[in-house]
């Protein structure tokens, strides 16, 4: 049944109809760009403290304890020159007797700028990394103009608005550059991440980023061409990696995801909620396609929820990238996603779950499936 099908009779839910993604086209300017490098609203109020590592996960308490280290040894002008520090130089007092004692531990003996300038936090889905970086972002001694967030997607972005020298004159004066989701997708995209690193580095930027796979291992089984291994390679030794073990927190202890919806249900729950928006699945993924994926965040501007009919597999590998753009953003502002067709596990073909950009895909379903369970009190409220 279609969308319009089941809208008919709705009228008295609501006084106006749901809102529609497909009837957006949003225009973002670059300076919006640059404004949003701020952690996404799901991340606004995490710090350390309310960080709560798995007992039986002794990488997770370790890694709050290195990066709290870290930010305070940010604290102060930010390191420029041959006199600038390492990433981690060391803060004051309890914090810097504590980082100086893991240091000798582990035999290390290298003075502090000899070490990396950037942090390298890696993990399967749904360990805190993302909490873990915000936290660090909030514990950063620096006005928030002074630091920036955002996705690899997002960074990328922001370069192809500004262009390469001006998006390095716009970060080169932060104290914190934190990368999200941080997952080579093509060679161009390495070569120019790792020189933009490499710039900010040489002027004194710190550098913190989470991903799925080891910083030595980006791109693998994808490009095997020896420069885009000579880049990946130059890109892990600016990092440290901190191994975070653990489980999904998104499923931890949580009942399963709801089944999917009928369609009459979902186009009911759009109708009841303000500031819905109703959209059928296919048609979705059809406009994403001229959307481009920089401006996905201002597509979900105001929306309280997102109804989706007739949830389908996604065709092809391009469609695939775009909706996983989409769900990160979603996630990131925490609007509820409700559903008729198949479960969102079944959104990606076995072929797709077991090539280059499958842990993209895993957490998307991660992702949309903790979305999905957010939207069972749509159904039950109308």
């Amino acid at each position: 049944m279609s969308s319009s099908t089941a809208a008919s009779g709705l009228s008295s839910l609501t006084a106006a109809a749901p809102l529609s993604l497909c009837a957006r086209e949003p225009h973002v300017p670059a300076d919006r760009l640059v404004a949003e490098m701020v952690p996404p609203p799901r991340f606004d109020s995490v710090r350390f403290a309310t960080y709560i590592p798995d007992p039986k996960q002794p990488s997770q308490t370790e890694a709050v304890e290195v990066l709290d280290d870290f930010a305070a040894g940010l604290g102060g002008a930010p390191a420029t020159g041959s006199g600038r520090r390492g990433l981690f130089g060391f803060g004051r007092g309890k914090s810097k007797t504590r980082t100086n004692d893991k240091v000798r531990a582990k035999g290390k003996g290298k003075a502090a700028g000899a070490g990396p300038r950037g942090v390298y936090l890696d993990g399967g889905y749904g360990v805190g990394k993302t909490h873990l970086l915000a936290s660090l972002w909030h514990a950063t001694p620096a006005e928030p103009a002074r630091k920036a967030f955002g996705t690899f997607v997002e960074l990328t972005n922001l370069v192809g608005a500004l262009g390469f020298q001006k998006t390095v004159e716009t970060l080169s004066g932060h104290r914190l550059l934190c990368i999200d989701e941080f997952e080579l997708d093509d060679p161009g995209d390495t070569v120019l991440v790792s020189t933009l690193l490499g710039r900010l580095v040489d002027e004194g930027v710190a550098l913190a980023a989470t991903s799925n796979t080891l910083p030595g291992k980006l791109g693998e089984g994808r490009f095997a061409a020896t420069d885009f291994l000579r880049e990946i390679q130059g890109l892990s030794a600016r990092f440290r990696t901190l191994r975070i073990d653990g489980e999904d927190y998104r499923h931890r202890g949580l009942p399963e995801a709801p089944a999917p919806y009928s369609d009459e249900q979902v186009t009911k729950a759009a109708y009841a909620t303000e500031n819905a928006s109703l959209d059928d699945f296919p048609h979705l993924l059809d406009h994403l396609a001229k959307v481009h994926p920089s401006r996905y965040g201002a597509l979900t501007d105001g929306l309280a929820a997102v109804c989706l009919t007739d949830v389908r597999p996604v065709p092809d590998q391009s469609t695939a990238l775009r909706l996983v753009v989409l769900a990160d953003r979603l996630y990131d502002r925490e609007v509820p996603v409700l559903a008729s067709g198949l479960p969102f596990d079944r959104l990606f073909s076995e072929e797709m779950l077991n090539g280059g950009y499958r842990k993209k895909y895993f957490r998307a379903i991660s992702r949309l499936t903790a979305l999905a369970r957010d939207a069972k009190g749509l159904v039950e409220t109308y």
